[in-house]
């Protein structure tokens, strides 16, 4: 293991800069997935519920919405990764880089999908 070369020139620099990338590849990817699900879903319930009720619901209601904005958030995820990614190599190769820099997609993520995922909790209780 050579340790003398600078950090702009180790290439265990930019191998977990790429590794970094592809999980937030990743993630946008699964988002994408679930989002796909969840839109799904909502016609999945309406296709399983008795014919002869004159009062069962004929549209997928939130499940398309939530579903599509997940898609959306995907979406966004990975090209904020990929613009992310460039400037990271970018710093590194002219070694501007400064440690310990909070990363704002990530905490905006985190905190977006646990509004999500407490919105949707209470929603599930409320209809219960």
């Amino acid at each position: 293991m050579n340790t003398t070369n600078p950090p702009e020139q180790d290439p265990r620099i930019y191998f977990a800069a790429e590794r970094t990338f592809l999980a937030w590849l990743r993630t946008g990817l699964a988002l994408m997935g679930i989002g796909f699900a969840v839109a799904r879903f909502g016609l999945f319930l309406r296709e399983i519920q008795p014919t002869a009720l004159p009062h069962a619901p004929q549209s997928s209601g939130m499940s398309l919405v939530l579903g599509v904005c997940l898609v959306v958030l995907g979406v966004v995820v990975d090209l904020l990764a990929t613009v992310n990614h460039v400037r990271l190599v970018r710093e590194l190769r002219e070694g501007t880089w400064q440690p310990g820099r909070v990363s704002v997609v990530a905490i905006g993520l985190a905190v977006f999908l646990a509004v999500c995922g407490a919105a949707m909790a209470s929603y599930l209780i409320a209809i219960r």
